[in-house]
């Protein structure tokens, strides 16, 4: 009863058994999910509205709190893609409760909702079992779209789960969320002008896209640093074409022959056997061979199972767990973990967003850049280089010059902070997708963020 404000035991005991029941008769209250170990939290998923004419209906899965759950933020989680699934991704592959292993869940020690809420949203239409009847919503999606939807989506989720309106609200996620928060966030902000709704206190970025061709470009200089490539071909891949043209010659549909050679070079050197978003771990060799547009898959040390992405698949589209999800199939035979049918505006992965992310700086937004050390995808050289740019426009001096934090008595990466409010971090070993393959140190740096605490820097 510690967690409520100050009240006779009567009233206590009354607006505790309402909350309880309440809870208990929600129509998206998750009785059971298939195979999961006992739990003493609330978890409820379904669909939301955000479009009543063309029938469009995002779906989330909500957990919330372990402990207390009355006295923590709520959490929005955000996975990138663009068009792959925050529920597959984010929830039960890197930091919600549950990793399925065989027909069973089990449980995750160093799942987020230890010390948030967390709600975990397929977004945009298309993305998992998110839908749109009218299937013309899958084409031309942008940055634009996204951010309204979601917004639309939050409101409304609100008025499912009212006693959440003003509470605490942090928005994170990673890799092309880097575009889906700061954007959301800003629009936020513009909102509440008109009505106080969204009491935003922070947002955090892992490993994101930014800045177009700064993330990109930092590639090359990883792949030779960790000896994935030759010299001959590092200086092809910065001289010849880099990353950013070769990406932007191949969304618009004709790669020239230089930037076919030297991506011919690139791709054998570092081999598809390789995983990109983790260079020191080994590849789930099944998927390998038979992955199509997923993300790739990884194998990471014996405290997390091998695969766990083909895991996450099999589960999510057994019949008896999509209906104790109150999830759907609308359009599509079966889920998957990036969208099949969604066409995205691949043209607005240009788009600078780390100019949005000084807006919400400037207007008193704390910001967190975080990258997990072994991602090529997005290296944290980018990152790093683009914070501390920012920092300088915004003539924002450091505060907490850069060092090392600890997990326990380890080294859990490093950090910078500057004016209290943008902070840069690494998590030391990690993937571009940090909970997964860095659990307890992404829990570690997910805690002193949600408290506006510094990283521990001793141990």
């Amino acid at each position: 009863m510690s967690s409520l404000p100050y009240c006779s035991i009567a009233i206590c005991v009354t607006i505790f058994l309402h909350l309880s029941s309440s809870a208990l008769s929600h129509p998206n209250k998750i009785n059971h999910l298939p195979g999961q170990p006992h739990v003493e939290f609330n978890q409820f998923s379904g669909y939301v509205n955000v479009d009543n004419k063309n029938q469009k209906a995002l779906f989330f899965y909500f957990v919330e709190a372990q402990n207390d759950a009355a006295s923590k933020p709520l959490v929005l989680w955000l996975n990138g893609g663009p068009g792959c699934s925050s529920l597959g991704v984010g929830a039960f592959s890197e930091n919600g409760p549950f990793r399925p292993k065989g027909q069973a869940l089990v449980s995750n020690q160093f799942s987020w909702n230890t010390e948030a809420n967390m709600l975990y949203l397929e977004s945009p239409i298309g993305v998992g079992f998110s839908y749109s009847t009218d299937t013309s919503s899958y084409e031309g999606v942008n940055d634009k779209i996204t951010a309204r939807d979601n917004l639309i989506f939050l409101q409304n989720w609100f008025v499912k789960f009212p006693q959440y309106r003003n509470r605490s609200l942090f928005i994170v996620g990673e890799s092309y969320a880097g575009h889906y928060v700061p954007q959301l966030a800003e629009l936020m902000l513009q909102f509440n002008k008109k009505e106080k709704l969204f009491n935003l206190k922070g947002i955090a970025l892992g490993n994101p896209l930014l800045e177009y061709a700064t993330n990109l470009n930092s590639r090359a200089e990883f792949f030779w640093s960790h000896g994935l490539i030759s010299d001959s071909t590092f200086k092809m891949f910065t001289s010849v074409c880099n990353y950013s043209r070769y990406v932007r010659e191949y969304y618009n549909g004709a790669v020239s022959p230089l930037c076919s050679s030297v991506m011919s070079r690139v791709t054998t050197e570092t081999s598809r056997f390789v995983d990109k978003y983790d260079v020191t771990l080994d590849v789930c060799i099944s998927s390998v061979f038979s992955q199509t547009k997923v993300l790739n898959p990884k194998q990471v040390n014996e405290t997390i199972d091998v695969c766990v992405e083909d895991e996450t698949l099999n589960y999510l589209n057994r019949k008896d767990v999509q209906s104790a999800l109150n999830a759907r199939l609308v359009g599509i035979q079966r889920w998957s973990p990036c969208s099949n049918v969604l066409d995205y505006e691949l043209r607005d992965l240009e788009i600078p967003t780390i100019t949005v992310v000084g807006k919400l700086v400037k207007a008193g937004i704390p910001v967190l850049v975080y990258s997990g050390d072994q991602d090529s995808v997005i290296p944290l050289t980018g990152s790093r280089t683009l914070v501390d740019q920012l920092a300088k426009t915004l003539r924002i001096n450091t505060t907490v010059p850069y060092r090392v934090w600890f997990e326990r008595q380890q080294v859990g990466g490093w950090t910078q902070v500057y004016g209290n409010i943008l902070s840069f971090a690494t998590v030391r070993g990690a993937s571009h997708e940090a909970p997964f393959s860095q659990p307890e140190r992404s829990l570690v740096l997910f805690k002193s963020f949600l408290e506006g605490k510094p990283l521990p820097e001793e141990f």
